[in-house]
Protein backbone atom coordinates (compact mmCIF):
# COMPACT_ATOMS: atom_id res chain seq x y z
CA UNK A 1 0.00 0.00 0.00
CA UNK A 2 1.07 2.92 -0.84
CA UNK A 3 0.05 6.87 0.51
CA UNK A 4 0.05 9.78 -1.72
CA UNK A 5 -0.68 13.20 -1.11
CA UNK A 6 1.29 16.29 0.67
CA UNK A 7 2.56 16.37 4.36
CA UNK A 8 1.81 20.40 3.48
CA UNK A 9 -1.36 20.18 4.52
CA UNK A 10 -1.16 18.13 7.67
CA UNK A 11 1.35 20.90 8.50
CA UNK A 12 -0.64 23.77 8.12
CA UNK A 13 -3.44 22.25 9.94
CA UNK A 14 -0.78 21.68 12.83
CA UNK A 15 0.33 25.50 12.44
CA UNK A 16 -3.31 27.03 12.51
CA UNK A 17 -3.83 25.80 15.97
CA UNK A 18 -1.02 27.93 17.70
CA UNK A 19 -2.25 30.96 16.03
CA UNK A 20 -6.06 29.87 16.82
CA UNK A 21 -5.25 29.60 20.42
CA UNK A 22 -3.44 33.07 20.56
CA UNK A 23 -6.14 34.70 18.80
CA UNK A 24 -8.62 33.19 21.44
CA UNK A 25 -6.04 34.65 24.12
CA UNK A 26 -6.13 37.62 23.20
CA UNK A 27 -9.65 38.28 22.65
CA UNK A 28 -10.91 36.72 25.88
CA UNK A 29 -8.44 38.40 27.69
CA UNK A 30 -8.84 41.92 26.31
CA UNK A 31 -12.42 41.55 27.04
CA UNK A 32 -11.68 40.60 30.25
CA UNK A 33 -9.72 43.50 31.02
CA UNK A 34 -12.13 46.03 29.29
CA UNK A 35 -14.71 44.59 31.72
CA UNK A 36 -12.75 45.43 34.78
CA UNK A 37 -11.43 48.65 33.77
CA UNK A 38 -13.86 50.31 30.94
CA UNK A 39 -12.40 53.92 30.36
CA UNK A 40 -9.04 51.89 29.32
CA UNK A 41 -11.04 50.77 26.29
CA UNK A 42 -9.59 52.70 23.37
CA UNK A 43 -5.82 51.77 24.35
CA UNK A 44 -6.85 48.12 25.10
CA UNK A 45 -8.36 47.86 21.72
CA UNK A 46 -5.90 49.08 19.60
CA UNK A 47 -3.51 46.80 21.07
CA UNK A 48 -5.86 43.88 21.13
CA UNK A 49 -6.11 44.66 16.85
CA UNK A 50 -2.32 44.91 16.75
CA UNK A 51 -1.90 41.79 18.31
CA UNK A 52 -4.89 39.95 16.32
CA UNK A 53 -3.06 41.18 13.31
CA UNK A 54 0.80 39.96 14.51
CA UNK A 55 -0.53 36.42 15.20
CA UNK A 56 -2.57 36.24 12.14
CA UNK A 57 0.58 37.17 10.40
CA UNK A 58 1.70 34.00 11.51
CA UNK A 59 -1.30 32.00 10.52
CA UNK A 60 -0.72 33.64 6.65
CA UNK A 61 2.86 32.78 6.68
CA UNK A 62 2.17 29.36 7.93
CA UNK A 63 -0.38 29.19 4.83
CA UNK A 64 2.03 30.16 2.19
CA UNK A 65 4.43 27.84 3.44
CA UNK A 66 2.09 25.01 2.66
CA UNK A 67 1.78 26.17 -0.94
CA UNK A 68 5.65 26.43 -1.55
CA UNK A 69 6.14 23.27 0.28
CA UNK A 70 3.50 21.78 -2.15
CA UNK A 71 4.59 23.03 -5.52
Amino acid sequence: MEITGSLATIGYGLAAIGPGIGVGLIFGMGVQAIARQPEARGILQGQMIFGFAVVEALAILGFVLAFIQAG
